[in-house]
C-alpha cells in the first residue's frame, strides 16, 4: 500500500518528507523459499515530472489478467492491459484545494481492492474530510463511502476487501491502526492497534502499517519502519486476535502479495541502504518470504526496479504465475516509474 512510499523526492513540495522515508536496509536473508522468479522485464514506463506525476502505487488484478493501478500523485485509477503496455483512466479522485496529507503533503490515492462485480475501492489521503475510502462503480464517478475521523493525523494506505463478510480493512500508516469499514460504507472502527503497529521509535518518519491483505482467516499487514510482516487472526465474532510477527528484517517493506494458497509472500521493499536519507543509490528490491520468516532477494534495480511500491501475483497457469511489480520511483534520480512482469514457478 505506500505504497506509503515516500512520494516524491522529485516533487519539490514534498521532497523533504519523501526523503525521510528511506531509512534502514534490506536486512539479513535466509533462503529456503521454493518458488523461483524468471523472465523479469519492464513492460511499461510512466512519466514523473513536476507537471505529470504518474506514480504507480498499488495494483489489483482483474479476472482476465488485466490490472487496475493507482497513480497516487495524479489521483488517478487506471486500467492496464494484459501486457502492461497501455492503459486507460478509469477515474480521477476529486482535487482538494488545500491538502495537508501527513508525510506526503499532497493528495494521493493509495490502496486499491476489487469486488467480484467489478466495483473498485480505493483509499484516498488528503488531510481533509475527503480522506477515507472511495467506491468506483463501473461507469460511475467515484463516491466517498467512509471518512476517517482525524484526517490530519491519518494516512490511509493498504486496503483489502473480505467479500464473504462484507467488510473492508484499511491500514493507516500514520494513525498506526487497522480500520474496519462495512463494504456498503459507514463509520470506520479501529479493528487492530498496539505496539506492533506503531512506527519504529526514533524513526525519522511515522511510517507504520502499510500493505494489507486478507488471507487464510487473517489480516496480514506490513510495518514499514519496523521492517515486519504481521498476521492478525479474524476471530469468530469478527474481532481481531493477537498480533503475531511472521517475518522481520524486511526494512522499508511496502506492499506484498501471497504467491498462492500458502503463506509464502512476495514483498516490495521500497528502499534499501541503512543510511539517513535518500537518494542512496539503492532503488529497492523484491523479496520472497517463506512461512518460517526467512527471506531472499529475487529482484533488484538490475531487473528494472525503481523504488518498488507494490506487487500482484496472478493465478496458476501452465507456465507458472504472472507477477506484476510496480515501481513508483520515489527515490531514484532520474525517476523511472514502471511496471515489471515476471514468471513465478515452484
Amino acid at each position: 500500500m505506500f505504497r506509503l512510499s515516500r512520494l516524491a523526492a522529485a516533487v519539490t513540495a514534498t521532497a523533504t518528507a519523501a526523503a525521510a522515508l528511506s531509512l534502514l536496509g534490506a536486512g539479513p536473508t535466509s533462503a529456503v523459499v521454493t518458488p523461483r522468479l524468471s523472465d523479469a522485464r519492464v513492460v511499461a514506463h510512466y512519466t514523473f515530472t513536476n507537471q505529470v506525476q504518474q506514480t504507480p502505487e498499488n495494483i489489483v488484478l482483474e479476472p482476465d489478467g488485466t490490472a487496475d493501478v493507482t497513480f497516487s500523485l495524479s489521483r488517478q485509477v487506471v486500467h492496464v492491459t494484459n501486457r502492461g503496455t497501455s492503459y486507460t483512466v478509469r477515474a480521477t479522485l476529486p482535487a482538494v484545494s488545500a491538502p495537508h496529507t501527513p508525510i506526503l503533503g499532497q493528495a494521493a490515492v493509495m490502496g486499491i481492492t476489487r469486488a467480484g462485480n467489478g466495483t473498485l475501492y480505493v483509499s484516498y489521503a488528503t488531510g481533509t474530510s475527503k480522506t477515507g475510502i472511495w467506491r468506483i462503480s463501473p461507469g460511475r464517478p467515484p463516491v466517498q463511502i467512509a471518512q476517517l475521523p482525524d484526517p490530519a493525523h491519518a494516512l490511509p494506505n493498504g486496503l483489502a476487501l473480505d467479500e464473504k463478510h462484507h467488510v473492508l480493512y484499511l491500514a493507516d500508516t500514520v494513525g498506526a491502526v487497522v480500520w474496519r469499514v462495512p463494504q456498503a460504507g459507514g463509520t470506520p472502527r479501529v479493528w487492530a492497534s498496539g505496539a506492533a503497529l506503531q512506527p519504529l521509535p526514533g524513526a525519522s518518519l511515522p511510517a507504520g502499517p502499510n500493505g494489507l491483505r486478507v488471507h487464510n482467516g487473517a489480516v496480514w499487514v506490513s510495518n514499514t519502519t519496523r521492517g515486519t510482516l504481521l498476521r492478525v487472526p479474524v476471530l469468530p465474532d469478527g474481532s481481531a486476535g493477537k498480533i503475531r510477527t511472521r517475518a522481520t528484517g524486511l526494512d522499508w517493506i511496502d506492499d506484498f502479495a501471497f504467491t498462492g494458497t500458502g503463506d509464502t509472500v512476495l514483498a516490495a521493499l521500497v528502499a534499501g541502504n541503512a543510511i539517513s536519507a535518500p537518494p542512496n543509490g539503492d532503488t529497492g528490491s523484491a523479496v520472497l518470504v517463506s512461512p518460517n520468516g526467512s527471506h531472499r532477494t529475487v529482484l533488484t534495480h538490475r531487473d528494472g526496479l525503481n523504488s518498488p511500491s507494490s506487487v500482484a501475483v496472478g493465478p496458476r497457469r501452465r507456465l507458472g504465475r504472472t507477477v506484476y511489480v510496480l515501481s513508483a520511483a520515489y527515490f531514484s534520480n532520474p525517476p523511472d516509474p514502471n511496471l515489471l512482469r515476471a514468471r513465478l514457478t515452484s
